[in-house]
C-alpha cells in the first residue's frame, strides 16, 4: 500500500461526521454550481440537460455533498461519478449521500488517472488532489482525456507562500519517521510541534489552522509523504502544458496587482498575477476553474444582458440598503479586505437580484437607461465579481 493512500485508510479527510448533514452543507470553492456556470459555461448552461460530473479524489464526499446537494434543491438533474484510492474515505462519502437522500451517484475506489475510462464529463472537480501527485502533469492530462467537449475542471491546489513552514516539517518528519505506522507517526510529530519556538516559520504562520482541527487536518498538513505547492507561474506551466487554460480564480482580487501597488506597464497580466501573490504572502491555496485551451472563451460578463446575476454568500436587500445609505461595506476574505464604495444608484440594481431576473430585467424593473445602467452595472461587476460575491448563471430561470 503507497503511504498515500495509507494515510487516507487511517486518517480520512477531511474529518466528517455524516450525522452532520442533517444540520448544515459545508459549502465553498470549487464546485458551487454558481461559479461553474460562471466560469465555464458563460453563465449560460442549459441546466435541463443534466450535468454530467466527476469528482475526482473526492475524499470524504465535501464537494460531491455540495455539487449533488445543490443541484437537487435547484430540481435540475445531475449524474456524479465519485472517484477515490480510499475505501475508508469513500464510505463516510457514501454515509453522508445516504443521509441527504442524494441520488444519481456512482462511487469507484480507483485513480484520477484512469479517469477516461469512467466516461466522458461536463464538469470536473478536482480539488486537494492533484498536488498530492508523484506527477502533477499527468494528473492535469488525465482529467483532460475524460473531459467532453465545452466541459470545464474546478480545482484547488496547494501555494507556497501562506503554507511558510510547512515543507521544512514536512522533510524533517518524513526523514525521522519513515517506516513507522501513520498512527506512530502522529503521535511523535505532535510532541515536536508542540515544542516548537515562537519565532519557527510554522508557528508564526497565522494563516494556517487544519493541525488545530483533527488528527487528519494534522496528518494531512505536516506528514504527507507527497507534497508539492505551485506558485501563479509554475501553475500555468503545468495547466499549458497539459492542455487546460485558467478560466479564472474564485477570488480575482487577490490576485489583483493594482489592489496593492500601481502597475508597470511591461508586465504581462500573469506576471501581474505573480507578483501580486508574492505581495500578498497570504494565499495557502489557489482556487479557480479551468477549460480546455483549445476551446478558448472567457467567464460570464454583464456586457450580455441577457444574462442572470446572483449574490453568493450575501442578501441583496442588505447590501443594497447599506449602499442607498451611503454606507461603504467592509468585505473581509483571509488575507483580503476592500470596502465597496459604490454609488447609492447602485441600491436599486442590487436589490432588484434574485437570481431569476436578467439584467435586460433587472434594468427594465428598476427604470434605469441604457448609458447609465452600463455606468452602474460596470462598477457593481467590478467590485464583486473581484471578490468572487457576484456570478451569472441560469440555473434557476429553466432552459
Amino acid at each position: 500500500m503507497s503511504g498515500v493512500k495509507a494515510q487516507y485508510e487511517a486518517y480520512p479527510y477531511p474529518e466528517r461526521d455524516p450525522k452532520d448533514e442533517k444540520k448544515r452543507l459545508i459549502s465553498g470553492s470549487p464546485s458551487h454550481v454558481l461559479e461553474i456556470d460562471h466560469f465555464i459555461f458563460g453563465g449560460q448552461r442549459d441546466w435541463s440537460r443534466p450535468l454530467r460530473a466527476l469528482v475526482a479524489g473526492g475524499g470524504t464526499g465535501d464537494g460531491l455533498v455540495q455539487l449533488a446537494q445543490m443541484m437537487k434543491t435547484a430540481g435540475r438533474p445531475v449524474e456524479i461519478t465519485y472517484v477515490d484510492l480510499s475505501t475508508a474515505s469513500r464510505k463516510v462519502a457514501e454515509a453522508r449521500t445516504k443521509v441527504r437522500g442524494l441520488e444519481g451517484i456512482r462511487f469507484v475506489t480507483g485513480s484520477l488517472l484512469d479517469a477516461a475510462d469512467l466516461g466522458q464529463f461536463d464538469y470536473i472537480d478536482c480539488c486537494g488532489v492533484l498536488h498530492h501527485l508523484p506527477d502533477p502533469q499527468a494528473g492535469f492530462e488525465a482529467l483532460l482525456a475524460a473531459l467532453a467537449p465545452g466541459g470545464g475542471l474546478g480545482f484547488m491546489v496547494y501555494a507556497p507562500y501562506g503554507r511558510a513552514g510547512v515543507y521544512p516539517l514536512q522533510e524533517a518528519f518524513g526523514a525521522l519517521y519513515a517506516g513507522l505506522s501513520p498512527e506512530a507517526r502522529l503521535t511523535a510529530a505532535r510532541k515536536v510541534v508542540a515544542a516548537l519556538p515562537d519565532g519557527h516559520p510554522f508557528r508564526a504562520n497565522i494563516n494556517l489552522g487544519d493541525h488545530k482541527d483533527s488528527d487528519a487536518g494534522f496528518y494531512d498538513l505536516l506528514l504527507h509523504s507527497q507534497d508539492r505547492a505551485f506558485d501563479v507561474l509554475a501553475l500555468d506551466e503545468v495547466m499549458t502544458a497539459a492542455g487546460w487554460m485558467l478560466s479564472g480564480f474564485t477570488m480575482p482580487a487577490l490576485y489583483d496587482l493594482s489592489r496593492i501597488t500601481a502597475v508597470p506597464d511591461h508586465l504581462s497580466a500573469l506576471e501581474q498575477m505573480a507578483l501580486a501573490e508574492k505581495l500578498r504572502g497570504t494565499i495557502k491555496t489557489h482556487v479557480g476553474y479551468a477549460i480546455r485551451a483549445t476551446e478558448a472563451r472567457a467567464p460570464a460578463t454583464g456586457r450580455n444582458r441577457a444574462l442572470v446575476p446572483h449574490l453568493k454568500g450575501a442578501a441583496a436587500g442588505d447590501l443594497a440598503r447599506a449602499i442607498a445609505e451611503g454606507q461603504a461595506p467592509k468585505l473581509s476574505f483571509a488575507g483580503f479586505e476592500q470596502r465597496l464604495s459604490l454609488p447609492k444608484g447602485a441600491a436599486p440594481l442590487i436589490a432588484a437580484i434574485n437570481g431569476r431576473r436578467s439584467l435586460a430585467e433587472i434594468a427594465a424593473k428598476t427604470g434605469t437607461d441604457p448609458i447609465g445602467m452600463g455606468a452602474l452595472w460596470g462598477r457593481i461587476e467590478r467590485d464583486l465579481v473581484a471578490c468572487g460575491m457576484l456570478l451569472y448563471s441560469d440555473i434557476l430561470r429553466g432552459g
